[in-house]
């Protein structure tokens, strides 16, 4: 078997021993005589899954007791709107920080719900850097502060949650959560899709402190009522079961290579690399400015553009696929989620030289 290194944007690379150890389980559970596929949700052994998952997922993040843990379902593009739903309680608006892609879309969908106040913009800079805390212009009235802590497009992350004072802070964290230690308490919600640093698609996690919940619009489905979800311990209607306890091995995994501040030492060695490589060469060029670089995606161009296919078709024939950039950038996407070795990255560094040699 052969296996490539896939810098896959998302649905992204999991580890290989949970892929193992998901195989050995496949038919049979811990004796049950079950695949976990099969299981009921409301059976003793899911509830044990989910229950460990929770537990696991608070420990690594080490999330307070005043939080509540959700596993809903519908990814990033759904909370887009359930945020809304949930988190304007009786104010008529929220700000937004726009830094790319994703800030555009949460935009986008909250105005279906109340008055959405774009509180600082990158737009001008091409959204390569982050707009500074001094220059946004937010609203004391406002119901919450939404921010996208990492944009998956753009490569753009925040070095830091910000201080938006007493108004409580929103993060889409799909494709920076668990990359890092993070102090929850600086949140009043943090959401994410799976499909990137947790699991397979189909599950969303959502941590939310509890003060908070209770005040759904109206309109809010049953489903997408944080408080109903909660009280019903994410069992309110059948729960992506499957997705939850790969994300358990997930959690497994990441708490036996030392939990987040070792998971974080092993990102930053791999992004260090490609980027100081980056920073050498005028072959390649990477957009984002040097004080809010990803972690997790990192986003180049060749300046010669016309190069691109050949350098992607070079790329797939030495095992690294999934580096086209998104269609809206263009260029390249390297994305260095946890699950990624260092050897992934040395591979595509020495091909990038390789390919520069030859072409440059």
């Amino acid at each position: 078997m052969t296996r490539v290194f896939n810098f896959s944007a998302g649905p992204a690379a999991l580890p290989e021993p949970v892929l193992r150890q998901a195989a050995a389980e496949m038919l049979d559970w811990h004796g049950s005589g079950m695949s976990v596929m099969e299981m009921s949700h409301r059976g003793k052994e899911f509830i044990a899954i989910a229950a460990e998952a929770e537990a696991l997922l608070r420990e690594l993040m080490a999330i307070p007791p005043q939080y509540k843990v959700l596993f809903m379902q519908g990814g990033a593009i759904a909370e887009n709107a359930i945020v809304p739903m949930n988190m304007l309680r009786g104010h008529a608006g929220a700000d937004y920080i726009d830094t790319g892609e994703w800030s555009k879309k949460s935009i986008k969908e909250a105005k279906k719900y109340g008055a959405v106040n774009v509180a600082a913009s990158a737009a001008d800079s091409g959204y390569t850097t982050i707009p500074p805390r001094a220059s946004w212009k937010l609203d004391p009235a406002a119901a919450y502060v939404h921010i996208c802590s990492n944009e998956t497009i753009g490569g753009v992350e925040y070095p830091a949650p910000p201080d938006v004072g007493a108004v409580p802070l929103v993060a889409d964290m799909s494709s920076s959560i668990l990359s890092r230690p993070v102090e929850v308490t600086k949140y009043g919600l943090i959401y994410g899709g799976a499909q990137k640093n947790i699991g397979p698609a189909g599950l969303t996690i959502v941590i939310v402190r509890e003060d908070l919940i209770g005040g759904a619009l109206p309109c809010t489905p049953s489903a997408f009522d944080y408080k109903v979800v909660a009280d019903n311990e994410s069992m309110y209607n059948t729960p992506p079961t499957y997705a939850i306890y790969i994300a358990g091995l997930v959690f497994q995994w990441l708490k036996a290579q030392g939990g987040l501040p070792a998971i974080e030492a092993h990102n930053r060695r791999k992004a260090a690399l490609l980027y100081d490589y980056l920073d050498t060469t005028a072959f390649y060029r990477a957009p984002v400015a040097k004080s809010c670089r990803s972690l997790m995606n990192v986003p180049f161009k060749l300046e010669d553009e016309s190069l691109d296919a050949a350098f992607l078709k070079g790329a797939e024939a030495r095992g690294m696929v999934q580096l086209k950039g998104h269609r809206s950038v263009g260029g390249m996407r390297a994305s260095l989620y946890n699950a990624m070795p260092l050897e992934g990255v040395q591979a595509l560094v020495a091909y990038m030289k390789e390919f520069e040699s030859q072409h440059g």
